[in-house]
């Protein structure tokens, strides 16, 4: 495993194992889920250069873009969810309720 590819499973895996144990605020699950989405990015931005395949080219692109309407519904649930409950705790949020 070269350097590179240790750097971005290693991102990848604090990302996730942020995710996993820290969550007691929706911001914190937020900023771990945009940090795995990044480093998925990087990666396969890398691998696109090292086949140099035009035709695998616009998938980086397509994942930035679906990983910026992830952020964006994100901050928008976090908005919505501080507003009604006044907190963005997880353990505050119940889904049982209306």
């Amino acid at each position: 495993m070269t350097p590179i590819h240790f750097a971005f499973s290693t991102a990848f895996t604090l990302g996730l194992a942020g995710l996993t144990f820290h969550r007691t605020h929706l911001l914190s699950a937020l900023l771990c889920l945009e940090g795995m989405m990044l480093s998925l990015f990087v990666a396969l931005s890398l691998w696109s250069l090292q086949l140099n395949s035009a035709n695998f080219s616009i998938a980086p692109m397509l994942l930035l873009a679906f990983s910026a309407c992830e952020a964006g519904a994100g901050l928008a649930l976090l908005v919505a969810t501080a507003r009604t409950h006044g907190t963005d705790r997880l353990q505050s949020l119940n889904l049982l309720q209306c």
